[in-house]
């Protein structure tokens, strides 16, 4: 069912991030689904517009149509993972009737594994996903960020951080952070997958998934009955 539903959806993605919409021909989604196996495999500061043209067989001039810089398609593959993430938390969520569960659910869908579910993009999930482990920290931590926060660049991110507000005070509508909460579980979980690839020994979450020491996290935080 998730497949499904999630198989006929289109990421609204700002359009302040591209030239020209990538999903509106077949250059525009190699470029997409190649930068994202790129990305992975070289990393932000070595990826190139120029080495991504010879992996699609096109020419950089031809990237440039689609992207300014590589800058705005970080942000850009960066808001298709959010988007994607969101549209799975709000699917998965939709017909669970108990506000504690629908949050320890989004919670484990936010924090674990992603899987490679068939979207409209094409492009590798867990792949996607490694990238934006790696690289989201890029993305915002510059000195444009206020003004490209205030164009909108980031709203898919700060929109699933307020669903998860939203959950938050459902439950616990007294508690005093909801927002830092919310937005240190998105946060928090990158950070945790990262520290497990690179730094074992400060991180808890290669003897178990970081999910588990999120949920508790939140279970101990809004004081929830786990089987409420």
């Amino acid at each position: 069912m998730l497949d499904t539903l999630l198989s006929e959806i289109k990421i609204n993605i700002n359009e302040g991030l591209f030239l020209k919409d990538p999903e509106s021909s077949e250059l525009g989604n190699s470029i997409i689904v190649n930068s994202v196996i790129l990305l992975d495999q070289l990393g932000f500061e070595q990826f190139t517009f120029k080495k991504l043209a010879q992996k699609i067989k096109s020419t950089e001039s031809s990237i440039y149509r689609y992207f300014e810089n590589k800058h705005k398609l970080l942000l850009y593959l960066c808001s298709l993972y959010w988007g994607m993430l969101e549209y799975r938390v709000v699917v998965a969520t939709n017909s669970i009737e108990s506000d504690q569960k629908r949050l320890l659910k989004a919670i484990e869908l936010i924090t674990g594994r992603p899987e490679n579910v068939e979207t409209l993009t094409n492009v590798d999930q867990i792949l996607l996903r490694n990238i934006v482990v790696s690289e989201f920290t890029k993305a915002y931590h510059n000195k444009m960020v206020d003004n490209e926060n205030k164009l909108g660049f980031f709203q898919i991110y700060k929109r699933l951080v307020l669903r998860i507000v939203e959950m938050i005070k459902k439950i616990a509508p007294n508690y005093q952070f909801p927002n830092s909460l919310a937005s240190t579980i998105l946060d928090g979980a990158l950070h945790q997958h990262y520290l497990n690839e690179h730094f074992k020994n400060i991180t808890d979450s290669h003897n178990s998934s970081p999910s588990l020491f999120f949920k508790d996290l939140v279970i101990n935080q809004l004081k929830i009955e786990i089987n409420g």
